[in-house]
């Protein structure tokens, strides 16, 4: 089932979520749906919130970035078979030089803009069989986990800009909080 993607403004952006009690929810339906959805909006990952679910969960596939590549150098080794589904996850560390990357987000289409992050993390989750994982990434898929990880705790990656970027961005962000945007995708705004 292909969902619509919240749209910025909405408050459910906005809320910290709340830890999956196992068994309360299928989570290997819901992953499967995010999927689907992510997929549909051409996305690398996909947080609860973002298809108004107040609830820790994200997935994550950084392989179209690989298969975009233009060349063997421009592979990103940490993105290979990078599909995953995280679950009351918890970013345990954030080590590295901060790096910028271009950031976008499908609840805010047409925004695009760099972001600073480390370049590793160390995060403990649980998978859709409820196994629980520690495990270290760099690199991109460090930046899509810490992406995915933010919108699980409110955060939207327009917090991580200047004050400056943010005010020459306001009208853009009020426009896509009143429907006023043109995506390929199915999107919820605000009321």
């Amino acid at each position: 089932m292909i969902y619509p993607i919240v749209a910025y403004g909405d408050p459910v952006l906005r809320k910290e979520t709340r830890d999956i009690i196992q068994g309360e929810i299928d989570v290997k339906k819901l992953a499967e749906d995010m999927f689907e959805t992510m997929y549909s909006a051409s996305g690398v990952g996909l947080a609860a919130p973002q298809i108004g679910l107040n609830i820790r969960m994200f997935v994550v596939d950084g392989t179209p970035i690989n298969e975009s590549a233009e060349t063997e150098e421009d592979i990103d080794p940490s993105l290979i078979d990078f599909k995953k589904v995280f679950i009351n996850a918890e970013i345990l560390e954030e080590d590295g030089d901060e790096w910028a990357y271009e950031e976008g987000c499908l609840s805010i289409p047409g925004i695009r803009a760099d972001v600073y992050r480390p370049e590793f993390i160390k995060i403990k989750y649980f998978d859709t069989d409820w196994v629980e994982h520690t495990e270290d990434y760099e690199s991109l898929a460090a930046r899509i986990i810490q992406h995915e990880y933010d919108h699980v705790d409110g955060i939207l990656f327009t917090d991580h800009l200047t004050s400056l970027k943010k005010q020459m961005l306001k009208k853009k962000l009020a426009n896509i909080s009143k429907g006023d945007v043109d995506v390929e995708y199915r999107m919820k705004f605000p009321k």
